[in-house]
C-alpha cells in the first residue's frame, strides 16, 4: 500500500473542492487511486465537521469553486453577445 504525505493529500483534496477537477483526472495526474483519493475528500468532509478551522477552509474552497463557475459562464455569455453584436452590426450595415 503507498503511503501518500498529507500535505500531498491535502494538495490533491483542494484540487478536487476548488477548482471542480474530476477524481479521474486527478488520479490519472498524481497516481493515486479514485478510491483513495474519493476516502481523502470524505476524510476532509469529517474532519470539517468537528473542526472549524477545517470547516473555514472547506468554505472557502466551495465558494472559490462556485465563484470559478460563475465567471466561466459569465465569461461564455460576453463571448456570445461579441458575437451576436457584431452580427447585427453587419446586417445594418
Amino acid at each position: 500500500m503507498t503511503h501518500y504525505e498529507e500535505d500531498f493529500k491535502k494538495k490533491v483534496v483542494r484540487l478536487h473542492l476548488e477548482e471542480g477537477r474530476t477524481l479521474k483526472s486527478l488520479a490519472d495526474e498524481y497516481g493515486a487511486s479514485k478510491a483513495a483519493i474519493s476516502k481523502w475528500i470524505r476524510t476532509y468532509r469529517e474532519e470539517c465537521q468537528i473542526n472549524p478551522n477545517s470547516k473555514n477552509e472547506y468554505d472557502y474552497m466551495k465558494e472559490n469553486l462556485k465563484l470559478r463557475k460563475q465567471l466561466e459562464e459569465t465569461e461564455k455569455e460576453n463571448r456570445f453577445l461579441k458575437k451576436a453584436a457584431a452580427f447585427f452590426a453587419k446586417e445594418i450595415e
